[in-house]
């Protein structure tokens, strides 16, 4: 058993191996935001999910990079005031007692990204796809229609 409380949600750790990565949390059991402690699993997120927006001259197009999710386990949607959210979970790996766990780098829990869309972004018309873990979503553009300008003589 670790003397030091595990960051990654209760792991099993030893306080001797060299390449475990615990941190001791001296604020565990204060009712702190910022206590480093991860035990109730929902204060984990993707802190690394990387999401581009691109904007052509048809759409605007968001690529985000969800690794071994899949399409399921994502949600898109359209919130009010045009604002894009994603957001989705990654559930922790079932734990065997008898493992013993070196290295533990994979994020798991929830994670949401919003994105305020201009006023040109059709709605209606928004498409998601997935594939090999990158999430790509595209929404329209209106055309906008450039005002008239006509020459006046100056006399």
């Amino acid at each position: 058993m670790s003397l030091i409380p595990s960051f990654f949600g209760g792991r099993r750790s030893n306080v001797f191996d060299p390449f475990s990565l615990d941190v001791w949390d001296p604020f565990k059991d204060f009712p702190f935001p910022s206590s480093l402690s991860t035990t109730a699993g929902d204060n984990s997120a993707f802190v690394s999910t990387r999401v581009d927006w691109r904007e052509t001259p048809e759409a605007h197009v968001f690529k985000a990079d969800l690794p071994g999710l899949k399409k399921d386990e994502v949600k898109v949607e359209i919130a009010d005031d045009r604002v894009l959210q994603i957001s989705g979970e990654r559930n922790v790996e079932k734990e065997d007692k008898n493992d013993t766990w070196h290295r533990v780098e994979r994020s798991s829990g929830r994670f949401m990204r919003r994105f305020r869309l201009p006023e040109n972004a059709k709605m209606d018309q928004v498409k998601a796809s997935m594939e090999n873990g990158v999430l790509t979503v595209t929404v329209p553009k209106a055309e906008v229609k450039k005002a008239d300008v006509k020459a006046i003589q100056i006399s």
